[in-house]
């Protein structure tokens, strides 16, 4: 039982496996949108040893993300924006999601600049100081997407309205919310996003020694 243990203690510091031991054996596009659909076929090293069979699998391709969670230290507020998701439409209760901000990264742009664009074009809010939360994959399976998430401090007095991008058909409206309000919110399945319920859970662990800086 001990010998087990010790496996599964170092199995989480180094990984089984590395790129080198998955064998991409053809991509194919199935589709080119927003978003493109690509279907790969792979093999990969088996844990018990040898090779596995050819594994075919469609997967998401799409730019990495950054969330950014606008949070205002001196009014223990935090802005919030709601807008219609295509993802939603068949929600049981509405397609209009309230999230943190949130953005596509092109390429070769930097995360942190992405998150301080993103908190200017939907919220109309500047960035004072950005803390680096987390960098994770929200559905490995399925998607290449990777997702840098962060925290801003900022001034939220004055913030509200509804802002976007005109180009885009963005209708993006502001809420600015003590947050208290906003974890009764998340408790009542009203944050339902996983960008959402990450960086909530880090603030609450965060709020109070973020409060205590000024």
């Amino acid at each position: 039982m001990s010998d087990n243990r010790e496996l599964g203690r170092d199995a989480i510091h180094s990984p089984s496996f590395g790129s080198s031991d998955a064998e991409l054996i053809e991509r194919r596009c199935l589709h080119q949108g927003f978003f493109r659909l690509d279907e790969v076929r792979l093999r990969h090293r088996r844990f018990e040893g040898g090779w596995s069979g050819e594994v075919v699998r469609e997967v998401h391709h799409r730019h990495d993300a950054v969330g950014v969670l606008l949070y205002d230290p001196e009014r223990d507020a935090v802005v919030l924006v709601e807008q219609i998701r295509a993802g939603a439409l068949a929600d049981p209760v509405s397609p209009w999601k309230l999230e943190i901000v949130a953005g596509l990264v092109e390429t070769g742009e930097d995360a942190a600049a992405v998150a301080r664009r993103e908190a200017r074009e939907e919220a109309n809010c500047d960035v004072n100081e950005l803390i680096e939360l987390h960098t994770y994959y929200p559905s490995p399976g399925a998607c290449d997407e990777r997702v840098t998430l962060f925290c801003a401090l900022v001034d939220c007095g004055g913030l509200g309205g509804v802002h976007g991008l005109e180009e885009e058909h963005e209708d993006i409206r502001v809420h600015v919310l003590p947050f208290n309000r906003a974890w009764e919110l998340l408790k009542a399945g009203r944050l339902d996003n996983a960008m959402c319920l990450i960086a909530f859970y880090w603030l609450a662990a965060e709020r109070a020694s973020l409060r205590a800086r000024g």
